[in-house]
């Protein structure tokens, strides 16, 4: 099985906002994780992040709140792009 993308989404607001959301299903987990999706969700400037959501080879699932790095416990997509959506709240976005 080849990796299958299951979301790309790109949003640009009308305050210049971005919210981007890419989704990949891949054949087998991607180290550490134990799931096999890959994912960055963003929502930020042009000029910088304020919420990304992202998980990478031995790194795994993490999220970025402004400046400050936290791991985040992936559960499944719908609670991820939940959680996801929740911060971009706590920031001002709509």
């Amino acid at each position: 099985m080849a990796a299958v993308l299951l979301a790309r989404a790109k949003e640009v607001r009308d305050d210049g906002s971005i919210v981007d959301i890419v989704v990949w299903e891949l054949p087998r987990p991607l180290p550490p994780c134990t799931h096999r999706y890959k994912y960055r969700l963003f929502y930020g400037t042009p000029e910088g992040c304020r919420v990304r959501y992202d998980n990478e080879r031995g790194k795994g699932d993490h999220r970025h709140l402004g400046g400050r790095e936290q791991p985040y416990e992936f559960r499944t997509i719908e609670q991820l792009l939940a959680d996801f959506r929740s911060d971009i709240k706590r920031w001002g976005g709509a």
